[in-house]
């Protein structure tokens, strides 16, 4: 692994968590003596930064961390709503065996976990360990796993951690999971489809209310 994405990693994963805040300006003589790298090194990890939405650059401004809106989390979810049903659909034709065998035992050790027993919160790991990453994959288009697994994954989780995991659809998140996995080894393309959206269109409503009952959580 280069120089270049050991920083990659360890800014993302600080910006997701909000070690670096949204909104923050971005100070390259900082990070480059904080983790002992060149100033073309770090300009480059910010550039793949940038490239995936978690940095936004201004001239002869420098990078800034994105800044974090319901307005802008809702547009996320109408994307994903749109671009994750049709990967449905295509993983309902191409989903392979194995990657279906995945699915069922990742729902396994989802159902095993206490927070969703007790139906306060439906935690995913990341990636391969996320439901929504695993379905992506197996509609095996190239610029859908690109757009969603890329580009927009990483900026999707830093909502879902600065958010909270806190949530009152946990069991029935779970059970439309569970509805999904069964039309893709049907291979029932429109109904996956069709259950996908409205999988992350209640979502969506959902914190939509919770941000508007907790107003200040968010800008």
């Amino acid at each position: 692994m280069t120089r270049t994405e050991e920083l990659f990693l360890a800014l993302r994963q600080q910006i997701v968590e909000g070690k670096i805040p949204h909104g923050h300006k971005i100070s390259e003589p900082e990070l480059a003596n904080q983790f002992q790298v060149s100033r073309s090194t770090l300009r480059d990890a910010l550039a793949r930064l940038k490239s995936i939405g978690l940095l936004v650059s201004q001239p002869n401004v420098g990078y800034s961390v994105i800044s974090l809106s319901t307005e802008h989390l809702m547009e996320i979810f109408y994307v994903r709503e749109a671009l994750e049903g049709m990967a449905c659909r295509l993983a309902a034709s191409n989903i392979t065996q194995e990657q279906l065998q995945n699915l069922r035992d990742l729902l396994e050790s989802h159902e095993s976990s206490v927070q969703l027993k007790s139906g306060v919160a439906y935690i995913q790991e990341e990636r391969d360990l996320d439901f929504h990453f695993v379905i992506v994959q197996a509609s095996h288009n190239p610029m859908l796993i690109d757009l969603l697994c890329e580009k927009l994954y990483f900026l999707v989780r830093m909502y879902r951690y600065q958010f909270g995991m806190v949530s009152d659809r946990a069991k029935r998140a779970f059970f439309e999971h569970q509805h999904i996995v069964h039309a893709l080894s049907v291979g029932d393309g429109e109904l996956a489809e069709f259950l996908m959206r409205r999988h992350i269109s209640a979502s969506r409503d959902n914190v939509e209310r919770n941000l508007l009952v907790n107003k200040g959580v968010i800008s």
